[in-house]
């Protein structure tokens, strides 16, 4: 007698493979952003998408905001056309860096998912900053 988990059959191996690497092409996780951000050569840029209320209250360090509703090619013209956007919202419960990610590919960027959110983050025991801790980075970004 099959399960819950068994009665749809699983995937083969290579369909499985060909999926769960796909899946890395369009997500990363908090601990892969966190290890990441401590690097000198950072290849991406960690964009919080929400609004800049939520943002200066808390967000991920290092992060530069965005709203997803204000994310067009004037804004990011300081940015390169290959440069890779990591993007994230409140939470799993938030499509917003879903939202972002849309805009981002339109507009021909390269970008991840952090999947989780700020939500994901603090689960994974990552500390939040103010916008005041950041020194006001709010919609300010740095360079790539």
């Amino acid at each position: 007698m099959a399960t819950q988990v068994t009665e749809t059959l699983a995937a083969g191996p290579e369909a499985a493979l060909r999926h769960f690497e796909a899946r890395l092409g369009f997500e990363t996780d908090c601990w892969d952003v966190y290890a990441s951000m401590k690097s000198q050569d950072r290849d991406f840029v960690l964009l919080d998408v929400r609004g800049a209320e939520a943002f200066a209250k808390a967000h991920v360090p290092g992060a530069i905001n965005i709203p997803h509703r204000s994310i067009s090619k004037e804004r990011l013209a300081q940015f390169s056309d290959h440069t890779l956007f990591v993007v994230y919202c409140a939470g799993p419960h938030c499509n917003g860096a879903n939202k972002a990610a849309v805009r981002l590919a339109r507009l021909g960027y390269r970008v991840k998912e952090m999947i989780g959110g700020v939500t994901g983050w603090q689960d994974e025991g990552f500390a939040l900053e103010s916008a005041r801790d950041a020194g006001q980075r709010s919609e300010t970004a740095v360079t790539r």
